[in-house]
Protein backbone atom coordinates (compact mmCIF):
# COMPACT_ATOMS: atom_id res chain seq x y z
CA UNK A 1 0.00 0.00 0.00
CA UNK A 2 2.92 2.38 0.38
CA UNK A 3 4.32 1.73 -3.17
CA UNK A 4 0.83 2.96 -4.05
CA UNK A 5 0.07 5.76 -2.11
CA UNK A 6 3.69 7.35 -3.09
CA UNK A 7 2.53 6.56 -6.81
CA UNK A 8 -0.62 8.54 -6.55
CA UNK A 9 1.15 11.19 -4.52
CA UNK A 10 4.03 11.42 -7.98
CA UNK A 11 1.03 11.37 -10.15
CA UNK A 12 -0.30 14.27 -8.78
CA UNK A 13 2.05 16.09 -7.60
CA UNK A 14 4.31 15.55 -10.87
CA UNK A 15 2.69 18.59 -13.01
CA UNK A 16 3.55 20.91 -10.28
CA UNK A 17 7.09 19.53 -10.45
CA UNK A 18 7.16 19.94 -14.15
CA UNK A 19 6.34 23.18 -13.93
CA UNK A 20 8.39 24.38 -11.90
CA UNK A 21 11.41 22.56 -14.01
CA UNK A 22 10.54 24.04 -16.64
CA UNK A 23 10.14 27.58 -15.51
CA UNK A 24 13.20 27.38 -13.76
CA UNK A 25 15.53 25.85 -16.66
CA UNK A 26 14.71 28.49 -18.84
CA UNK A 27 15.44 31.20 -16.98
CA UNK A 28 19.07 31.46 -17.95
CA UNK A 29 19.94 35.17 -18.93
CA UNK A 30 20.08 35.68 -22.75
CA UNK A 31 21.72 39.11 -23.41
CA UNK A 32 20.61 38.56 -27.31
CA UNK A 33 17.21 38.94 -26.70
CA UNK A 34 15.83 42.47 -27.19
CA UNK A 35 14.52 43.31 -23.36
CA UNK A 36 13.25 41.90 -20.38
CA UNK A 37 9.86 40.15 -19.48
CA UNK A 38 8.92 43.65 -17.77
CA UNK A 39 10.10 45.98 -20.78
CA UNK A 40 8.08 43.48 -23.00
CA UNK A 41 5.02 43.68 -20.94
CA UNK A 42 5.13 47.05 -21.21
CA UNK A 43 5.91 47.24 -24.85
CA UNK A 44 3.10 44.73 -26.01
CA UNK A 45 0.65 46.77 -23.97
CA UNK A 46 1.13 49.61 -25.36
CA UNK A 47 1.76 48.00 -28.86
CA UNK A 48 -2.35 46.65 -28.45
CA UNK A 49 -3.60 49.59 -26.84
CA UNK A 50 -4.75 48.46 -23.98
CA UNK A 51 -6.30 51.32 -22.15
CA UNK A 52 -6.34 51.53 -18.68
CA UNK A 53 -4.07 48.80 -18.17
CA UNK A 54 -0.66 48.48 -16.45
CA UNK A 55 2.32 46.50 -15.73
CA UNK A 56 4.55 45.98 -12.64
CA UNK A 57 6.69 43.96 -10.58
CA UNK A 58 4.98 41.82 -7.53
CA UNK A 59 5.96 39.46 -4.95
CA UNK A 60 2.62 37.33 -5.57
CA UNK A 61 3.45 35.62 -8.59
CA UNK A 62 3.09 36.08 -11.70
CA UNK A 63 -0.62 36.88 -12.91
CA UNK A 64 -2.64 39.53 -14.50
CA UNK A 65 -5.08 41.02 -12.26
CA UNK A 66 -8.82 42.39 -13.98
CA UNK A 67 -9.82 44.16 -10.94
CA UNK A 68 -6.40 46.51 -11.02
CA UNK A 69 -6.54 46.05 -14.62
CA UNK A 70 -2.46 45.20 -14.12
CA UNK A 71 0.06 42.47 -15.74
CA UNK A 72 2.29 41.55 -12.80
CA UNK A 73 5.12 39.95 -12.81
CA UNK A 74 7.59 38.10 -10.40
CA UNK A 75 10.78 40.28 -10.10
CA UNK A 76 12.83 37.73 -12.02
CA UNK A 77 10.48 37.68 -14.64
CA UNK A 78 10.18 41.47 -14.81
CA UNK A 79 14.19 42.11 -14.28
CA UNK A 80 14.83 38.83 -16.46
CA UNK A 81 16.48 38.68 -19.72
CA UNK A 82 15.54 34.83 -20.71
CA UNK A 83 12.74 32.99 -22.52
CA UNK A 84 11.25 32.29 -19.36
CA UNK A 85 10.48 35.55 -18.49
CA UNK A 86 9.54 36.83 -21.84
CA UNK A 87 7.13 33.86 -22.18
CA UNK A 88 5.37 34.80 -18.98
CA UNK A 89 5.07 38.17 -19.81
CA UNK A 90 3.79 37.51 -23.20
CA UNK A 91 1.02 34.93 -21.46
CA UNK A 92 0.06 37.61 -19.03
CA UNK A 93 -0.43 40.26 -21.13
CA UNK A 94 -2.43 37.39 -23.11
CA UNK A 95 -4.69 37.89 -20.10
CA UNK A 96 -5.20 41.62 -20.37
CA UNK A 97 -6.32 41.11 -24.45
CA UNK A 98 -8.63 39.04 -23.34
CA UNK A 99 -9.99 41.35 -20.85
CA UNK A 100 -9.75 44.17 -23.46
CA UNK A 101 -12.17 42.35 -25.60
CA UNK A 102 -14.39 41.26 -22.96
CA UNK A 103 -13.67 37.35 -23.13
CA UNK A 104 -16.26 35.76 -21.63
CA UNK A 105 -14.76 33.04 -20.16
CA UNK A 106 -11.86 35.31 -18.43
CA UNK A 107 -15.00 37.48 -16.81
CA UNK A 108 -16.64 34.53 -15.48
CA UNK A 109 -13.52 33.39 -13.90
CA UNK A 110 -12.85 36.97 -12.23
CA UNK A 111 -16.16 36.96 -10.87
CA UNK A 112 -16.35 33.73 -9.77
CA UNK A 113 -12.65 33.41 -8.46
CA UNK A 114 -13.10 35.53 -5.01
CA UNK A 115 -16.40 33.40 -3.82
CA UNK A 116 -14.40 30.00 -4.61
CA UNK A 117 -11.37 30.80 -2.83
CA UNK A 118 -13.78 32.39 0.58
CA UNK A 119 -15.62 29.16 0.10
CA UNK A 120 -12.61 26.87 -0.01
CA UNK A 121 -11.20 29.00 2.85
CA UNK A 122 -14.74 27.79 4.99
CA UNK A 123 -14.84 24.47 3.50
CA UNK A 124 -11.59 23.70 5.53
CA UNK A 125 -12.49 25.24 8.52
CA UNK A 126 -15.82 23.37 8.62
CA UNK A 127 -13.83 19.78 7.65
CA UNK A 128 -11.54 20.64 10.95
CA UNK A 129 -14.75 20.97 13.05
CA UNK A 130 -16.21 17.71 11.64
CA UNK A 131 -15.26 14.91 13.83
CA UNK A 132 -15.28 17.38 17.25
CA UNK A 133 -19.35 17.83 15.66
CA UNK A 134 -19.60 14.21 15.69
CA UNK A 135 -17.99 13.25 19.26
CA UNK A 136 -20.23 16.11 20.72
CA UNK A 137 -23.51 15.05 18.85
CA UNK A 138 -22.68 11.14 18.94
CA UNK A 139 -25.08 11.11 16.01
CA UNK A 140 -23.92 10.34 12.35
CA UNK A 141 -26.58 13.01 10.24
CA UNK A 142 -25.11 15.97 11.76
CA UNK A 143 -21.53 14.72 10.74
CA UNK A 144 -22.42 13.48 7.17
CA UNK A 145 -23.97 17.12 6.60
CA UNK A 146 -21.04 18.95 8.15
CA UNK A 147 -18.99 16.84 5.59
CA UNK A 148 -21.04 17.22 3.17
CA UNK A 149 -20.87 21.01 3.00
CA UNK A 150 -16.96 21.13 3.97
CA UNK A 151 -16.35 18.28 0.87
CA UNK A 152 -18.71 20.52 -1.50
CA UNK A 153 -16.50 23.36 -0.82
CA UNK A 154 -13.44 22.10 -2.31
CA UNK A 155 -15.02 20.49 -4.77
CA UNK A 156 -16.05 23.92 -6.65
CA UNK A 157 -12.32 25.15 -6.06
CA UNK A 158 -11.36 21.59 -7.79
CA UNK A 159 -14.05 22.43 -10.80
CA UNK A 160 -12.79 26.13 -10.42
CA UNK A 161 -9.16 24.78 -11.63
CA UNK A 162 -10.33 22.62 -14.48
CA UNK A 163 -12.82 25.36 -16.17
CA UNK A 164 -9.90 28.08 -16.04
CA UNK A 165 -8.21 26.15 -18.23
CA UNK A 166 -9.22 26.82 -21.86
CA UNK A 167 -8.79 30.56 -20.66
CA UNK A 168 -4.94 29.98 -19.71
CA UNK A 169 -4.53 27.50 -23.15
CA UNK A 170 -5.93 30.45 -25.09
CA UNK A 171 -3.82 33.19 -23.17
CA UNK A 172 -0.43 30.85 -23.97
CA UNK A 173 -1.43 29.53 -27.58
CA UNK A 174 -3.78 31.89 -29.44
CA UNK A 175 -2.24 35.01 -27.85
CA UNK A 176 1.33 34.85 -26.28
CA UNK A 177 2.78 32.48 -28.97
CA UNK A 178 1.62 34.23 -31.89
CA UNK A 179 2.29 37.62 -30.82
CA UNK A 180 5.71 36.27 -29.54
CA UNK A 181 6.48 34.91 -33.43
CA UNK A 182 4.84 37.24 -35.45
CA UNK A 183 6.76 40.05 -34.09
CA UNK A 184 10.11 38.12 -34.15
CA UNK A 185 10.25 38.85 -30.36
CA UNK A 186 11.89 35.06 -30.00
CA UNK A 187 13.80 33.79 -33.09
CA UNK A 188 12.79 30.12 -34.99
CA UNK A 189 15.01 28.19 -32.97
CA UNK A 190 13.90 29.41 -29.50
CA UNK A 191 9.84 28.51 -30.30
CA UNK A 192 10.26 25.23 -28.73
CA UNK A 193 11.07 26.53 -26.10
CA UNK A 194 8.82 28.95 -26.17
CA UNK A 195 6.29 26.46 -26.17
CA UNK A 196 7.05 24.48 -23.27
CA UNK A 197 7.08 27.50 -21.17
CA UNK A 198 3.99 28.66 -22.47
CA UNK A 199 3.09 25.42 -21.52
CA UNK A 200 3.95 25.30 -18.32
CA UNK A 201 1.97 28.14 -17.63
CA UNK A 202 -1.19 27.48 -19.70
CA UNK A 203 -0.84 24.09 -16.99
CA UNK A 204 0.13 25.84 -13.20
CA UNK A 205 -3.89 25.26 -12.72
CA UNK A 206 -4.49 21.89 -13.55
CA UNK A 207 -1.51 21.22 -11.18
CA UNK A 208 -3.40 23.10 -8.50
CA UNK A 209 -6.81 21.17 -9.85
CA UNK A 210 -5.01 17.98 -8.95
CA UNK A 211 -3.61 18.84 -5.60
CA UNK A 212 -6.97 20.06 -4.44
CA UNK A 213 -8.19 16.88 -6.02
CA UNK A 214 -6.00 14.94 -3.57
CA UNK A 215 -6.67 17.32 -0.81
CA UNK A 216 -10.43 16.43 -1.20
CA UNK A 217 -10.09 12.69 -1.49
CA UNK A 218 -7.40 12.77 1.65
CA UNK A 219 -10.40 15.08 3.69
CA UNK A 220 -13.57 12.41 2.50
CA UNK A 221 -11.39 9.26 3.38
CA UNK A 222 -10.38 10.67 6.99
CA UNK A 223 -14.25 11.21 7.67
CA UNK A 224 -14.97 7.65 6.53
CA UNK A 225 -13.03 5.93 8.29
CA UNK A 226 -15.19 8.05 11.10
Amino acid sequence: MVWLFGLVLLLVFAPTLWVRWVMQRYSAQLPDLPGTGGELAEHLIERFELQGIGAEVTDHGDHYDPQSRMVRLSESNWNGRSLTAVAVAAHEVGHAIQHSQNDARLNARTHLAPVVHIIGQLSVGILAVAPIIGMVTRHPVPLLWTAVIGLSGLLLRVLLHLVTLPTEWDASFAKALPILREGSYVSATQEKVVRRVLSAAALTYFAAALSDAFNLFRWAALLIRR
